[in-house]
Formats: C-alpha cells, sequence, structure tokens
C-alpha cells in the first residue's frame, strides 16, 4: 500500500477488523537522494519528502484512538550531515509533527536514529561514508542496543528522543571546533582557555600559519613536491576512510579512487582549511589526479614559503619601516635612494622613472625646483 496516497492508506485502515483495532503505528519508512544542495532537485526533494513527511501526515489525521504513534527519524535531522539537505529536511519534520500531536495531547514520539551497525538504511552506507559519519562523532549501534532504546523510548513522555551513539573521543580529535556539530560542541568542552601570563612577560603571537604551509616550510626545496603529494595521499585517505598506510596511486583519478561529489566537497573543504587557500567547486575537475592536486596546492604556496615572493615581500615590508624610521636629512635620503634605484634597476630594468611616472604639473614643478636651484 502507497501510504503517501490518501484513498489507498485510507482503505488499508479500513481493513483492520474491528476485533482487534489499531492501537499504535509505527512509522519507519525512508528514502534517501543524496546531493551536494546545489546541485539538489525538485524531483530528489519530493522522492525523500513523500514517504517520511507526506505519509507520516496522512497516518496523523486518519487514525485516532491510539496509545503509540512512534515516528523514526534520524539524527541527520537534528545535527546535520553533508549531502544531505532533503533528508534532514523530511527528519525535521517528523519530529515538528510529534512535537504538534504532543501539544494536542496525542501520543506521539519521534526518534532520531543514529546509525545502526550492519541493519537499517546503514547497511547500504560505502566506506567512505561510514568513515564521514564515524568524523561527526557517530559510532553505530548494535541490534541489541537499538532495540533497548526502542523499548525505553516508548516508556519516556518526551516527544523527541536521539537514539544515537555518540563517540566523544572522535569529536575532540576534530581538532577544530569548528567542524564539530554545534548541537554537540558542549559535549566536547568549550576551546581550551591560554595559561596565566606574568605581566612582565609578553604573550607569543597565536600562529596563524596553514599546516601546509608550516610543513612545506620545514621541508628543503627539492623536496617539498613530494612532501605535497604525500599530504594530498594523506587527505584523500582520510577522506574516503582508507587506511593511513595505504598509498593513494598518484596518477590515477581520485574520482576513479571512489570520491563522489560529497567527498570531493569534503576533500576540497579539508584542504582549503589546511592550505588557508580559497580553493573552487571545481577543483578535483581542473585537477583530477592526486600528483595534479599536490602540483597545484604547491604552486599557489610556493610564494608563501622560504625564499618565495610572500617572504622577500615581507622582507620589504621590514624595509619600508625601517626607512620610515630613518634620519630625515638630505644626504641621507639621497643615498638610500640611490641605492634603492640601482637595486630596481636590477631587478626592472624596464621600470619607469620618477620623470616618466611624472604629470605635466609635477614635471613643471620640477624644472622649476632644478632652475630654481641654479640662480
Amino acid at each position: 500500500t502507497d501510504t503517501t496516497d490518501p484513498h489507498a492508506l485510507t482503505h488499508l485502515l479500513t481493513t483492520i477488523p474491528t476485533d482487534h483495532p489499531l492501537t499504535a503505528v509505527i512509522h519507519a519508512a525512508g528514502v534517501t537522494a543524496d546531493a551536494t544542495l546545489e546541485s539538489l532537485t525538485e524531483e530528489a526533494f519530493d522522492r525523500v519528502l513523500a514517504p517520511k513527511a507526506d505519509a507520516a501526515t496522512l497516518l496523523h489525521e486518519l487514525t485516532d484512538g491510539l496509545h503509540a504513534f512512534v515516528l523514526f527519524s534520524s539524527v541527520a535531522g537534528v545535527i546535520g550531515n553533508a549531502g544531505q539537505a532533503n533528508y534532514a529536511a523530511a527528519n525535521s519534520y517528523l519530529d515538528a509533527l510529534a512535537q504538534h500531536r504532543h501539544a494536542l495531547g496525542l501520543p506521539a514520539t519521534s526518534l532520531a536514529w543514529g546509525l545502526w551497525e550492519d541493519d537499517g538504511m546503514g547497511s547500504r552506507l560505502g566506506t567512505a561514508d561510514l568513515a564521514r559519519m564515524a568524523r561527526s562523532g557517530i559510532a553505530p549501534l548494535s541490534v541489541e542496543e537499538g532495540l533497548a532504546l526502542f523499548d525505553a523510548a516508548l516508556t519516556s513522555d518526551e516527544p523527541l528522543l536521539v537514539p544515537a551513539r555518540l563517540d566523544l573521543g572522535a569529536l575532540r580529535a576534530a581538532g577544530d571546533r569548528e567542524r564539530v556539530p554545534a548541537l554537540l560542541r558542549g559535549l566536547v568542552g568549550p576551546p581550551a582557555a591560554p595559561r596565566p601570563i606574568a605581566a612582565a612577560t609578553a604573550a607569543p603571537a597565536a600562529d596563524a600559519t596553514p599546516p601546509w604551509v608550516r610543513k612545506l616550510a620545514e621541508a628543503a626545496g627539492p623536496e617539498r613536491a613530494r612532501v605535497a603529494l604525500d599530504l594530498v595521499g594523506a587527505a584523500v585517505a582520510e577522506v574516503l576512510g582508507h587506511p593511513a598506510n595505504r598509498p593513494v596511486p598518484a596518477e590515477r583519478g581520485l574520482l576513479d579512487l571512489g570520491l563522489d561529489s560529497l567527498t570531493a566537497v569534503e576533500l576540497r573543504n579539508r584542504l582549503s582549511a589546511e592550505t588557508g587557500l580559497r580553493l573552487p567547486t571545481t577543483l578535483l575537475f581542473d585537477h583530477p589526479t592526486a600528483s595534479a592536486l599536490a602540483a597545484h596546492l604547491h604552486g599557489e604556496l610556493a610564494g608563501r614559503l622560504p625564499g618565495g615572493a610572500g617572504a622577500l615581500l615581507g622582507h620589504l615590508d621590514d624595509l619600508e619601516a625601517a626607512l620610515a624610521a630613518a634620519p630625515d636629512d638630505e644626504e641621507t635620503r639621497e643615498r638610500l635612494a640611490a641605492r634603492l634605484t640601482a637595486v630596481l634597476a636590477r631587478l626592472a630594468p624596464e621600470a619607469p622613472t620618477r620623470l616618466d611616472l611624472a604629470d605635466d604639473d609635477e614635471l613643471f614643478q620640477l624644472i622649476e625646483d632644478e632652475l630654481g636651484g641654479a640662480e
């Protein structure tokens, strides 16, 4: 019976014998159509919302006199899950429907289930999906644990419960507090408070250098390309849930290794955080292998490494600050200007001179100053 069809569901309910009346509804239907938010279509929303929201609404409207009305929701609607905006919306609707029934004095329990071990919808997840859920702090429930939680939920008066197993160690291991789902941040504790510093001791400046820049800067110049490839391989392996000691083929297409639209977005976000670069959504299409991706990222970061343009520009900033504090006398200024002009001539022989850059008014003023000084 199609429970999203009001006529079919009404007919089904009329077939229940009066001597064994309906006393409980357990709505456990669910369909997924995962995709990144920008690629979700109206059809993908309809496909997921219909068996959840439409069917639950009809069951709410067409039944009465119940002792229990149980909705199988998902933790995805409570804390979110990458690539499941439509599934999260459908389950959040179930949670809201349970709250609505509870406010009306009707029986209602929405169970926002976490992952089940080798059972339920989670049994269809791939290695990368399971690894992503593990990093989000959701550990699988055994069948025995799930059934025990179901029994316990039926004795509760709360309209919404979250029967899920949390791995707080995985949440703390995330490192970046912003990567922990907002609802769970209180469970991992506040960020570590800085240690008190004596009044006479200056606080060390926080190192905002991205991790990749630090690691590449520590390597010798000829070794940096290999280090970049190792870093890409480690990030790909983690996103795919592969063992850390399993090498990622350098020249094989990353999408062929098992990356899909969701894991590709996660990899891009991870690399963006590790490098400090703003990376495009087309990153893996533009650089489809580990070696191509590593070479691109290494090139983008080269200017910020020792000996790169970024380091040299930093020295120029120091020089500019020193020049601002130089003695303000004509002889010193002329000597400094002559030295800087000579350096600029070696760096850019075609660089424009002061006369080349002067406009008409400045040129007339220069001539007047020179003629005035000759009198």
